[in-house]
């Protein structure tokens, strides 16, 4: 997990893993920012969200997420957003944009306007019955290798582009650094770009530090509602 305040400039970790509940991540991120003074709370969840929270058990942590209480458990207002779509939202520079997370999986959401619409797209069939995330993740990835796993990235995101009719499509995720920015016509995002999304759930106006190394600025935005659909 990866742990950023308003108004700090480095980020921290807290070590998670397959067994990890919510009650536990409360603990760890309130000690490990026991001297970070915040009156809100953003998480990025790796799973389906609804507006109650996760709508769905993470795949790849411990029990116990749907249904929990985390305003009570933080003692702070908490607003809770997919960890793609959350990235997504930091991303974001006007107009239409497509975001397309390349990890173990494939994350995916879509904007226009303001308004924010978390997809599933790995799941769509991909070439027979093979779900799109077993090619395009991390799985596809060491069984084509490289050259063939870009292809088929290449190939799926035109798919995409033209079907959502996007301004531009964005690229996050560990695995988006194999790809170049000319051969994709895309932009190479950042994970940092998930904190910038975290404040903006908030309203909070975006924080200049945030722009990685090699990464252009995005324009400071003015603070806006975002809308989950």
């Amino acid at each position: 997990m990866k742990l950023l305040a308003s108004g700090q400039t480095e980020p921290r970790k807290v070590t998670s893993g397959p067994e990890l509940t919510p009650t536990r991540m409360v603990e760890l991120v309130t000690e490990r920012c026991a001297d970070w003074e915040y009156e809100a709370v953003s998480i990025g969840y790796p799973g389906l969200v609804g507006t109650q929270g996760p709508r769905a058990e993470p795949g790849n942590l411990g029990p116990g997420w749907v249904g929990f209480n985390f305003a009570a458990a933080f003692d702070r207002p908490v607003r809770i957003l997919n960890d793609a779509a959350m990235q997504a939202l930091g991303s974001y520079d006007g107009g239409r944009m497509l975001f397309i997370g390349l990890g173990t999986g494939v994350g995916s959401a879509f904007i226009a306007q303001h308004v924010i619409v978390p997809l599933e797209l790995g799941g769509l069939p991909w070439r027979g019955p093979r779900a799109l995330w077993k090619t395009l993740g991390r799985d596809g990835l060491q069984r084509l290798g490289k050259r063939a796993w870009r292809k088929e990235v290449v190939r799926a995101l035109h798919i995409f582009a033209n079907a959502f009719s996007v301004d531009y499509v964005v690229l996050g995720g560990g695995n988006a650094k194999y790809l170049k920015n000319d051969e994709t016509g895309t932009r190479i995002g950042h994970n940092l770009a998930a904190f910038r999304g975290g404040f903006r759930l908030w309203n909070v106006p975006d924080v200049s530090t945030l722009s990685a190394e090699g990464e252009a600025p995005l324009e400071r935005t003015p603070a806006a509602d975002w809308r989950v659909i």
